[in-house]
């Protein structure tokens, strides 16, 4: 998914973890994409990153009898991974690779742009007429945002179970269950289903920071009640996370966490770097055709980059 925020500016991000459990509310932004109903959790003012997580997007639900309501043309990736993860409906995948790949629920299409990709978006012609899911950004670490793009595509995901509790291992790992998904970071990213009425308690690891996300139902996290439209950064230090369901109702709700990211990176449009001279680079190589390669099979134009702009007139405001 391209980020479609209006004249975005560039920032500079640095910012380590809480000093131990805490329970902070981030609520999302609201936009739309089309018809589609964009909620953003990340980035936000209060929280720029949990672990690697640089960027989540909640859309829909949409029920629709004709039309595509998702429709990303063509745009540039450099230096971060796009996780594609569906709770309803179907999304179709081309890229610069030739890859084409249609995303359901269950399944994750995992696209690492490396040193850079192009891709496209869209609702399929044949469809459930139905459309909600997640689109989730990882920031490469210094050491793997030049390596070859590359796509992934994983389906019969790993599952930790315990009784009333079912958590599908989206990347990384947790409580020893691995994705099969390409981690270049240690990182962790879950979809959890806690059945009514059900407490349960789910093994973290310590060193990581954690946030959740409610998805659907109803229930709390560590005693706080999920919220619709806002994610719960948990901070780190955290062995386990208690979890429970409301009496009438399933819980469904996204984990994700990782290794406090203690690189400082700016994040423009498409684009995760380092220096607003690597953003400029990029742009202009998309803007010129050149490194990103071409979308064959997608029938229309692609997206032009915005205006470049920098915090402080050319500079990254740190934060």
């Amino acid at each position: 998914m391209s980020n479609g925020a209006p004249d975005p500016p560039a920032e500079a991000w640095q910012r380590g973890a809480g000093p131990g459990p805490l329970l902070e509310a981030v609520p999302a932004r609201e936009m739309a994409l089309g018809v589609l109903s964009i909620r953003r959790l990340l980035p936000a003012p209060k929280r720029r990153l949990v672990g690697a997580w640089c960027f989540l997007d909640a859309f829909g639900p949409l029920a629709f009898d004709q039309g595509k309501p998702m429709e990303v043309p063509p745009h540039p990736h450099v230096g971060l991974q796009t996780v594609t993860w569906l709770l309803d409906g179907e999304v179709l995948h081309k890229d610069s690779l030739g890859c084409e790949e249609l995303a359901r629920p269950g399944t994750l299409n995992l696209m690492t742009s490396g040193r850079g990709i192009a891709h496209s978006e869209e609702t399929p012609s044949r469809h459930s007429g139905r459309l909600e899911g997640l689109q989730l950004w990882v920031a490469l670490p210094d050491a793997a945002r030049h390596v070859e793009p590359s796509f992934e595509h994983h389906a019969g995901l790993p599952v930790v179970e315990s009784p009333g509790l079912r958590a599908t291992v989206v990347l990384g790992s947790l409580a020893g269950v691995r994705s099969p998904g390409r981690a270049l970071s240690p990182i962790v990213g879950a979809d959890l289903i806690v059945e009514p009425g059900v407490a349960a308690a789910l093994p973290l690891d310590p060193a990581f920071e954690h946030a959740a996300l409610l998805l659907r139902g109803a229930g709390s996290v560590a005693g706080a009640p999920l919220e619709p439209a806002t994610l719960l950064y948990l901070g780190v230090g955290r062995a386990e996370l208690p979890v429970r369901a409301a009496p009438d109702v399933p819980l469904r709700m996204l984990l994700i966490g990782g290794a406090p990211f203690g690189e400082t990176v700016l994040m423009w449009w498409n684009f995760v770097a380092r220096t607003a001279d690597e953003i400029r680079e990029a742009r202009d190589d998309w803007q010129a055709g050149r490194r990103f390669g071409e979308v064959k099979a997608y029938a229309g134009a692609r997206l032009d980059a915005p205006p470049f702009v920098s915090r402080g007139g050319g500079g990254a405001r740190s934060s």
